[in-house]
């Protein structure tokens, strides 16, 4: 009953529920697969209001859980509740510590208490966004029932807002000061206001602890665990007088006061009962806790405490056992005592081993139950003689038994490679029971693979095995993959150079050494003189390939269990030193042990800390007080640069710096002026170039104006603003007898550019700093500001001000600040007829005048800047050096010429813009990740590769994917290390990348419903036939990424035979409609096939049109979109060779001097239409046909079911924006995972970013229907505004993004339609998309009404585009933000309603209405922009 009651709750108050069991819920589901990580399903940054719940079923030993533990702490202030469901009678050692990691813990042990318990929890969760853990023992009783509550109220309860609750205390009452911790004392008050609230909906108390028994007792049973019912009934008997039970239902936090107020005076001894037989610490944190809160009690009233071992008591044996409990604590029995039966068979006791190596000895035990191997185990005394337990011996065994596996390894891929041509040979069975242990011959499972090749083995005649077959008979004891230890002393710390731990260090052997070290702290002087004790871990920290760890079990439980898991995991020797102070006695008293460790670690004596080799930052900190002395050393440090960085800076300097770096920055400066004295005669004043540019533009202008000084003889060198700091440049010796040039250009709406704005910053601080004051900070500073900006950018009178703003302002504060301006501000636009070349133009000379060096005369040519052609020809066919850059673990990113190379490998270098600010304030690179595109001519996707496009989303990038308006699948957020086992997973589910992207043809687009139209199958067979017959030939994809080799090495080279070397000089696209549908935006594309049917209804051909495109640079008026013209006919067996004419008539015509002019459209206009056509039938070697009637009607998807000719049924569902992922009420990615699993036919995706469930037969259409409808993917009944809409990605990820655009066009959707409701309009359709920038990914230029990004908030709008792609739109207002689009659409909208005439499309009225002039062609798009009304 608990379990369903506790599912029931997570399901109502979470927004993402992580479990392994069934639940219904409208909240997004991640159901786990048995023994499944659920951690990296669990959200690190999760959005505000929300909730995550991670519900688990345990086994009788839930020792699995500690696996969670080294993880857990990231995750301690999150929204997230942890739900563990145990058996009744289980161990609770496991989940308790999981509690040290977090800030809450509760404990339920009935149904009802359970419930409320989670909806405790949720709360607490959401409200405070930290991890509550609920451990809830199941009830064996069928009648332990439940108060249900109603869905409503829970939502209610959990959506209301915090509010303190009248009567209950939320930790700041009148109460007496505590010394506890604040934070703590924050905790609890957090947890009884939480509480309070959960009473008023449940209306029964939810107390911290019950209390149960007399109420002045003697002996007092602090209780944890369940069930406890035996004890308590036994209390009111003749065994409980004088006693009394206290059961917790907090586990944490309990500040020291409040826990000792649960303990009544006339208490005389403490009883801390806990359900841990499998303990790893003798003490537990309950017991400690209560210790330190007992010392605050008077002496005599203070009550002994002991603790001891709830295990299985039955109910008759409750009275026996609960008077046992009371004589032992009067007689003062032993700790840990066991009352009850054993929770966990006791396995056999081995030998004594001493009392301070248990703890640490039980903690490996409980780490690795089935792995572990301690080398030196007392318990091999008797049969290998006391040698064996002797270190130095113990690392001989290990290494003997290393090789012997090593042996076994070497048997096993013999008999792997030469079994099969044996006599009896290896059957297939076996063959892959061997090749699955050579593959996981690490992990936990290879135990169990050997047992199991074993018996295979052995049923196989004897005489017939192969040799290698004995062998491994022979060595099947090392099949398991064992966690090998070897503990010892801290004895070989005197001896470092020819002890055991050299020797172990210096053999590489995958063993695991414990150093022991028992010193107490305060005894840390009283050591033999004579032998000084050495740093273990500094002697193998030194070697760098070691996993080296300090850890203390009374300090930092977590933080021992992860540096175990870490030197198990690590593949080498690994040294974990242990502290456990308890000097010459084995049983010094608990707080004697506490207090030496806390002395110790915080002290700095005992550092606690993780050296990992394999890691990218092998160091980790763990000693808090460590780490709070450095951060407030620090911050001292940065108080100290605050108050004496504006007025003194060089005392600042004295004040932060260390004595050593100032010396060595001393002589680096005699150095440095050395070299320059005596440069000083060859070379004029220094030159100081800086600039700020987002786009490269401004970065270009620095980096020749720096060249340009250079051949004038300055010593010119130039940089990015924000990589020098404010004393960098502002002191250098630039500013005494130099020039300091700044260039930036302009970005969003008049801001500096991303790698200026700290500069502008550090700027406005210290004008701000120096105002009023008679010195300028910059009176020696002498410079001049160039600005590069787009006046039309902001075409409103009241927004000029924005135009070259950055440069503007920067001159200002520099002159504000008292340095000397040599030349006037220049500003470049690019609206002049160069672009900003003019005013850079006028500007230079009189600038190399102010410097003196006007005259010179400059003979040496500049070099050409590097252009992606350059970087195409020394690609060696698009191989670059991407390789090396993927095995560079150092930065996230790739070489930038390798990231204009991945394009053609179909993956875009992106980082998360929404971050991209933090990281740079936190002093990190920006956070990169990769767009990867898969190539899918046609858009067809069979049930398998949708499943492994589905896991590979999951896998390798952000749990999401995109479908595109290319009919395809983006993923997203994939990080440099998971791009190639990406791309092979792509390979393996028979797709591929290449040639998704960069300056090839991309993917082919075909009319994607079948019912439609007979023509489907043969013209999705020329998609497919096009994009093969276009590809690049070289080998480098399957190189890189597939890791195949060329057959001759490097005696065969590589050859592109359409392509050549320098591949296009943009990209190219093609698509193929079939009338009267025209859904893929037929004339959008560089060449565009309209099937043509005969009189029969059969293929004739293909009309064919040229000259498409989309992409547009904002204001620059050599740029604009461009339908395709229609020039003729071809026969369908040479559609594909005209496609490749055309491309090649391209390749040798195209612009490679200006990316932006370089597209097929700009080509045929500067060439002219009937010129470009006779080339192309040149190369044919006929004239086209004329082109043949047809007639297109929409380019939109046609919902719902659709029969096709054959009979099967099609179903075109709504995937807004093409995302697929699951979010709350829209199950979606879940759902299509579910249905392809069963699906018989294919997916097919459309290029208005839609999914159609294609070729369904008549007998499975009422199983597709059902999953539809449980997956709410049925849902079509949405507004044809929306229906008709698309977006590109935009932010976070693309960066060339303005403005949001997936993220932003639903929200504007929403509030729109409600005009078109109000105007009878629901359900008609107008074909509104947005795009981030002025790319034209979504096909905006070809909308009724479409937005384009040029700022954050701010858009372009086009208003007159034709229903069915047949003609663009045009500007219609340069920069409108929401209001303004709102304020436009309402009135037009209902104009539209009232005015239109019968059929009258919304693009075709704004026309005739006078709104807009329509578009006649491409290059007169800007002719009447602006609009009439």
């Amino acid at each position: 009953m608990a379990a369903q009651a506790v599912t029931r709750i997570a399901g109502l108050t979470s927004t993402l529920l992580v479990t392994a069991l069934p639940a219904a819920t409208d909240a997004q589901i991640v159901l786990l697969p048995a023994a499944a990580d659920p951690l990296p399903h669990l959200p690190l940054a999760p959005a505000p209001a929300t909730l995550t719940t991670l519900l688990l079923l345990l086994g009788p030993s839930p020792s699995s859980a500690l696996s969670l533990l080294p993880r857990l702490p990231p995750y301690a202030h999150t929204p997230l509740v942890l739900t563990l469901l145990l058996p009744p009678a289980s161990d609770l050692a496991a989940p308790l510590a999981l509690a040290t990691a977090l800030p809450f813990a509760l404990h339920s042990t009935t149904a009802q208490e359970a419930q409320d318990h989670q909806l405790l929890a949720a709360r607490l969760a959401r409200t405070e966004r930290k991890a509550v853990l609920h451990l809830v023992h199941l009830s064996p009783l069928e009648e332990d029932s439940v108060q249900e509550l109603s869905a409503h109220s829970i939502a209610t309860f959990i959506a209301a807002d915090v509010r303190p609750v009248n009567g209950h205390s939320t930790g700041n009452g009148t109460r007496k000061e505590s010394t506890d911790d604040p934070a703590l004392q924050a905790l609890f008050a957090a947890y009884q206001l939480a509480a309070a609230q959960t009473l008023n909906l449940v209306h029964h108390a939810l107390p911290a602890y019950y209390y149960h028994g007399a109420p002045a007792p003697h002996t007092l049973l602090l209780a944890l665990g369940a069930p406890l019912s035996p004890l308590v009934d036994a209390l009111p008997t003749a065994a409980g007088e004088g006693a009394a039970l206290l059961s917790l239902a907090l586990v944490r936090p309990w500040p020291a006061n409040r826990l000792l107020a649960a303990v009544p005076e006339s208490v005389r001894r403490v009883v801390v009962l806990e359900q841990t037989q499998k303990r790893a610490k003798r003490w537990s944190a309950l017991y400690l806790e209560l210790v330190a809160a007992l010392q605050s009690r008077p002496h005599p009233h203070r009550p002994t405490l002991s603790s001891a071992t709830l295990g299985r008591i039955a109910p008759e044996d409750g009275q026996k056992v609960l008077a046992q409990i009371v004589r032992d604590a009067e007689a003062g029995a032993g700790p840990n005592k066991l009352y009850g039966e054993p929770l966990v068979a006791e396995a056999p006791r081995a030998p004594h081993v001493p009392q301070h190596e248990h703890t640490y000895l039980q903690l490996l035990d409980t780490v690795f139950p089935d792995r572990l191997e301690v080398v030196n185990d007392p318990a091999t005394i008797a049969s290998q003689g006391a040698e064996a337990a002797r270190p130095e011996y113990a690392l001989g065994v290990a290494q003997a038994r290393l090789e012997l596996r090593e042996r076994l390894v070497r048997a096993v891929k013999t008999l792997l490679r030469e079994g099969k041509e044996h006599t009896t040979g290896v059957t297939d069975d076996l063959h892959i029971l061997l090749a699955q242990w050579v593959k996981e011959q690490a992990s936990p499972g290879a135990g169990a693979l050997g047992a199991q090749i074993v018996g295979a083995l052995q049923a196989l005649p004897s005489a017939s095995l192969h040799p290698a077959a004995h062998e491994v008979l022979a060595l099947q004891e090392h099949f398991a993959s064992k966690s090998r230890w070897i503990i010892n002393s801290d004895t070989w710390s005197y001896d470092l150079g020819r002890s055991g731990l050299h020797h172990l260090l210096a053999s590489g052997a995958n063993v695991n050494l414990l150093l022991l070290d028992t010193a107490p702290y305060s005894s840390r002087a009283a050591g033999d003189p004579e032998r000084r004790k050495k740093d273990a871990g500094l002697y193998a920290l030194n070697r760098g390939d070691v996993y080296v760890a300090s850890v203390a079990v009374y300090s930092s439980y977590a933080q021992v269990l992860q540096a175990l898991v870490e030197a198990d995991a690590y593949p080498g020797p690994a040294v974990v030193l242990a502290y456990l102070p308890y000097g010459e006695d084995e049983a010094a008293p608990a707080l004697d042990v506490l207090k030496e460790t806390k002395r110790a670690v915080d002290a700095g004596y005992w550092p606690l800390y993780r050296w990992d080799p394999a890691k990218r930052e092998p160091f980790a900190l763990d000693s808090e007080a460590v780490k709070a002395d450095l951060r407030e050393f620090l911050d001292r440090q940065n108080h100290l640069s605050l108050l004496e960085a504006a007025e003194q800076p060089q005392i600042a300097a004295a004040l932060v710096g260390s004595l050593g770096q100032d010396l060595l920055r001393a002589r680096q400066q005699r150095v440095k002026e050395a070299y320059d004295a005596l440069l000083g005669g060859l070379e004029g004043p220094r030159v100081l170039v800086m600039y700020a540019s987002d786009g490269g533009a401004a970065e270009k202008v620095a980096k020749r104006l720096a060249g340009r000084a250079r051949a004038r003889g300055l010593a010119a060198s130039f940089r990015a603003m924000d990589e020098l700091s404010w004393a960098e440049w502002a002191a250098d010796d630039v500013r005494k007898d130099g020039f300091t040039l700044f260039v930036t250009s302009t970005a969003g709406q008049g801001e500096p550019p991303q790698n200026g704005r700290n500069t502008f910053k550090q700027l406005s601080a210290v004008l701000s700093q120096s105002a009023g004051g008679e010195k300028k900070p910059l009176d020696e500073l002498r410079y001049a500001v160039f600005g590069m900006g787009d006046s039309h950018y902001w075409p409103r009178a009241e927004d000029a001000h924005y135009y070259n703003k950055p440069g503007k302002d920067l001159d200002g504060r520099l002159e504000a600040l008292g340095a000397t301006r040599v030349v006037d501000l220049g500003l470049g636009d690019d609206q002049d007829a160069d672009g900003p070349e003019t005013g850079y133009r006028a500007w230079e000379p009189l600038l190399w005048r102010a410097l003196g060096v006007g005259d010179v005369e400059v003979l040496e040519a500049e070099p050409e800047p590097i252009t992606n052609e350059y970087i195409k020809i020394a690609s060696n066919y698009l191989r670059g050096s991407i390789a090396e850059g993927l095995r560079d673990t150092t930065t996230g990113a790739l070489a930038p010429s390798d990231g204009q190379l991945t394009k053609f490998h179909g993956i875009y270098e992106q980082d998360d813009r929404d971050i991209r600010d933090e990281r740079k304030d936190a002093g990190l690179e920006p956070a990169y990740a990769f767009m990867i595109r898969v190539r899918m001519p046609g858009g067809v996707c069979r049930p398998e590769q949708w499943r492994a496009i589905s896991q590979i989303a999951d896998e390798h990038g952000n749990g999401t994917f995109k479908l595109t308006t290319r009919q395809t699948f983006q993923f997203h957020g994939v990080i440099k290390r998971h791009l190639k086992p990406a791309v092979q997973a792509i390979n393996r589910a028979l797709l591929d990348t290449i040639a998704a992207c960069g300056d090839v043809n991309r993917g082919v687009l075909c009319s994607a419903l079948p019912a439609l139209s007979t023509l489907h199958a043969e013209t999705y067979a020329l998609s497919k036939k096009i994009s093969e017959h276009l590809m690049p030939r070289t080998s480098a994809y399957h190189e890189i990424w597939l890791d195949k080799k060329q057959v001759a090495g490097n005696a065969v080279k590589d050859m592109e035979p359409l392509y050549g070397p320098y591949y296009l000089p943009r990209k190219f696209k093609i698509a193929i409609a079939i009338p009267p549908n025209n859904d893929v935006d037929v004339f959008c594309n560089d060449v565009g096939l309209i099937a043509i049917a005969d009189e029969k209804g059969h293929l004739a051909g293909y009309n064919v049109s040229i000259g498409g495109g989309m992409g547009v640079t904002h204001s620059n008026k050599k740029t604009y979109p461009r339908l395709g013209d229609v020039i003729g006919f071809v026969k369908p067996e040479e559609a594909h060779l005209f496609c490749e004419k055309v491309m090649l008539v391209q390749r040798d015509n195209g612009n490679r001097q200006d990316r932006k002019n370089a597209r097929l459209k700009y080509t045929i206009d500067r060439m002219g239409l009937d010129v470009f056509k006779k080339e192309v039938e040149k190369l044919l070697g006929h004239d086209l046909e004329p082109a043949r009637p047809y007639s297109f009607e929409n380019n939109l998807d046609q919902w719902g079911w659709k029969q096709s000719m054959d009979g099967k049924w099609n179903f075109t569902m709504f995937v807004e924006n093409g995302r697929v992922q699951d979010e709350p009420g829209k199950p979606y990615k879940t759902g299509l995972v579910d249905i392809a699993k069963v699906h018989k036919g294919t997916f097919r995706l459309t290029a208005n970013q839609h999914l159609i469930l294609a070729e369904v037969d008549e007998k499975d259409l009422p199983e597709m229907k059902k999953l539809l409808a449980k997956y709410k993917l049925d849902n079509i009944q949405y507004t044809g505004l929306r229906l008709s809409s698309s977006a590109c990605v935009a932010f976070p990820t693309c960066g060339l993004a303005m403005a949001e655009s997936e993220r932003y066009l639903p929200v504007l959707i929403d509030k729109v339609e409600k005009f078109c409701e109000e105007a009878g309009l629901r359900n008609d359709e107008i074909v509104m998309r947005m795009t981030g920038c002025p790319n034209g990914c979504a096909r905006p230029y070809a909308a009724e009404v479409a937005f384009v990004g040029k700022a954050p908030g701010s858009y372009m709008m086009l208003l007159g585009g034709g229903f069915y792609g047949q003609r663009l739109n045009k500007i219609y207002r340069e920069t409108v933000s929401e209001p303004e689009i709102l304020a436009i659409l309402k009135p037009m909208i209902k104009r539209y309603a009232l005015e239109r005439n019968p059929g009258e499309r919304f693009g075709d009225w704004t026309i005739r209405a006078g709104y807009i002039s329509p578009v006649t062609s491409g290059k007169e798009w800007y002719e009447g922009m602006g609009g009439n009304m």
